[in-house]
């Protein structure tokens, strides 16, 4: 549990001390945070898009290898898509009227982006989603309440999954050999997730000040 806080608070150096500390404890940590972030709606607030950046980037420097990594986390993020549509499916109704105050402030709070997203995108969701924070956590959770055929769900999760994965990892370690990179990758983790807050700071700008 404390290599998951450090993690999240201070990704690089974490990441560097866990790899350090112990490598099959590394690639159990990143496992775990890929699936939660993408399987438990209580957790979009976990680094995916630079996690899989910094781990890309260490890669390219340590005993992490881009080989063993690769399909593991693909297979996480699967798995994790897997997980949430089941609890769409099995649980979405209820806990979408919850009166639970963490269920609440979770879920209500950002579902109705991701079944804004889902409405206009359908199917293609699934994947399009997979680089949007936030929604790429409740989208499975909406497949699964809206019972989104299984076959396409999880035709489109893992097309998601190895485009999502991959692409981060992959640039990562061909970046992580520059030594600009190495030596700021804090600073580009943070401009990672800035970028990716982009779409949905728009939406929440034309829904605060255009509709006024």
């Amino acid at each position: 549990m404390n290599e998951l806080i450090d993690i999240i608070l201070h990704t690089d150096d974490a990441l560097l001390a866990l790899v350090s500390d112990n490598i099959v404890k590394a690639y159990m940590v990143l496992f775990i945070i890929i699936m939660l972030e993408t399987g438990v709606i209580l957790f979009p607030f976990l680094p995916g898009d630079g996690l899989l950046f910094s781990a890309g980037v260490i890669t390219a420097t340590t005993e992490l290898n881009l080989y063993i990594l690769l399909p593991l986390l693909i297979l996480s993020a699967i798995l994790g898509n897997a997980i949430n549509y089941r609890t769409g499916v099995l649980f979405g109704g209820s806990l979408h009227k919850s009166r639970n105050y963490f269920i609440r402030t979770s879920l209500v709070k950002h579902l109705p982006k991701a079944e804004a997203f889902y409405s206009k995108y359908g199917g293609r969701a699934i994947i399009l989603g997979r680089f949007f924070p936030v929604i790429r956590t409740y989208l499975p959770f909406v497949a699964g309440l809206v019972r989104m055929e299984k076959a396409l769900f999880m035709k489109n999760t893992i097309i998601g999954a190895i485009i999502w994965v991959s692409l981060f990892l992959c640039m990562g370690n061909l970046l992580g050999e520059i030594p600009w990179v190495k030596n700021n990758y804090g600073l580009i983790f943070l401009f990672l997730i800035l970028i990716t807050l982009i779409p949905l700071l728009l939406a929440l700008l034309r829904r605060t000040v255009f509709k006024r």
